[in-house]
């Protein structure tokens, strides 16, 4: 019932629309700061790694495990991939396009961060991210999905339509009448 008010109903979009661009809003800056105030994450997955040990971890070990043997040795594609990420995930959500696409990944990097031990606003994000996923169409529909999606479902028809369709010959044969 709740899920269907919320792919449905008006009032739920115009909320879902508010709580959109919220989150938008927090990625695409967070996303700004690093892309023009540089960014390393090394620093932040040794802190995570360390915090994986003792009585009361705060990093389980197989996400440390996870840090240390993948993105620790992979550090620069990571300080290249999260600031993009968190401003194309901003933008999306801000614009209303790929709606759904754009809070799982978000949904995706809060999680990450939530694994690394560092709560602030993620598990707040990671829940109104789950509303609008849940959402599905309705959380974009104030928003240029309203447009993409369906120009992106009748292109789909169109390549799927055809290459379905056995492929015939056919001749034009007109009755004659006299």
């Amino acid at each position: 019932m709740f899920n269907n008010w919320l792919r449905t109903n008006k009032f739920a979009m115009w909320l879902l629309t508010i709580i959109r661009v919220y989150l938008g809003y927090e990625w695409m800056t967070a996303g700004w700061g690093k892309l023009t105030g540089g960014f390393d994450a090394g620093g932040f997955l040794q802190g995570a790694v360390a915090n994986a040990s003792g009585d009361h971890p705060a990093v389980q070990g197989w996400w440390a495990a996870f840090l240390e043997h993948a993105a620790l040795p992979g550090v620069n594609l990571f300080n290249f991939i999260i600031p993009l990420g968190e401003f194309l995930v901003g933008l999306g959500l801000i614009l209303g396009t790929f709606t759904t696409f754009a809070a799982l990944m978000g949904l995706v990097m809060n999680a990450a961060f939530l694994f690394s031990g560092t709560v602030s606003t993620n598990a707040q994000m990671l829940l109104l991210e789950v509303l609008v996923i849940v959402a599905a169409a309705n959380a974009g529909k104030i928003g240029f999905d309203r447009w993409v999606l369906p120009y992106l479902r009748g292109v789909w028809g169109r390549i799927t339509h055809h290459a379905s369709e056995p492929e015939t010959t056919t001749t034009n044969f007109k009755k004659r009448t006299a």
